[in-house]
């Protein structure tokens, strides 16, 4: 799987079948990243394709299959961008810095994908229909608390701000910047995470004779 700038995010394909799947799942997340999936119907979603709402129903048992699978299909593919990044073997900073990165690109290539899951996803967490994405869901927090309590380990990141406050302060700003960052903008991504990191760090970085 790869990440493109402006693709649906779906699992790589090659049949005219598959390729239709795809353009479902885009139309789906375009419609529900907008009028949320409660107020999305299959119809728009086939009108949207250009075919039969009830075409949609040969790829997807229900809308509540389809947005299983889009939400599942862009966490397997932010995983495995931030597993391709070898995090471990970094030091605390520049692990932090490479899970920004990668969670800034995803969300530039799928956009749509990622305001649904960070919007909605909740609604449906403990759907049974969705425990991959769910257990998806819980490895990509475990990706960024892991860095977090690492760099307090070794003494880089300040211990008395909690590691899920940290974390939610940072996640929230990097996710957020889908509503409002465009990808032709002049500020790019390398920007805006090297802004992102400088503000927290400067606050969180153990700073010459304060105690962390």
């Amino acid at each position: 799987m790869t990440v493109r700038q402006g693709a649906p995010t779906t699992f790589a394909s090659g049949s005219a079948s598959d390729g239709r799947r795809d353009a479902i799942l885009a139309a789906a997340a375009s419609l529900f990243a907008t009028e949320g999936i409660a107020g999305s119907s299959m119809r728009e979603i086939g009108e949207a394709v250009g075919i039969n709402p009830g075409a949609i129903y040969h790829h997807f048992r229900s809308k509540r299959a389809l947005v299983s699978e889009l939400i599942t299909g862009h966490l397997a593919e932010l995983v495995e961008a931030y597993r391709a990044r070898d995090l471990e073997n970094l030091d605390p900073q520049s692990r932090l810095r490479a899970i920004v990165e990668v969670s800034l690109q995803v969300g530039a290539a799928h956009p749509d994908a990622t305001k649904v899951y960070q919007s909605q996803f909740s609604l449906y967490r403990d759907d049974r229909d969705f425990v991959a994405a769910r257990e998806l869901s819980d490895t990509a927090q475990g990706i960024w608390l892991d860095a977090i309590e690492a760099g307090k380990s070794a003494g880089v990141f300040r211990k008395d701000v909690p590691t899920k406050v940290f974390h939610r302060f940072i996640r929230d700003a990097v996710w957020l910047s889908v509503y409002w960052h465009r990808p032709e903008d002049p500020y790019t991504i390398d920007h805006l995470a090297n802004d992102c990191l400088a503000v927290f760090f400067d606050g969180m970085v153990v700073a010459a004779g304060r105690v962390g």
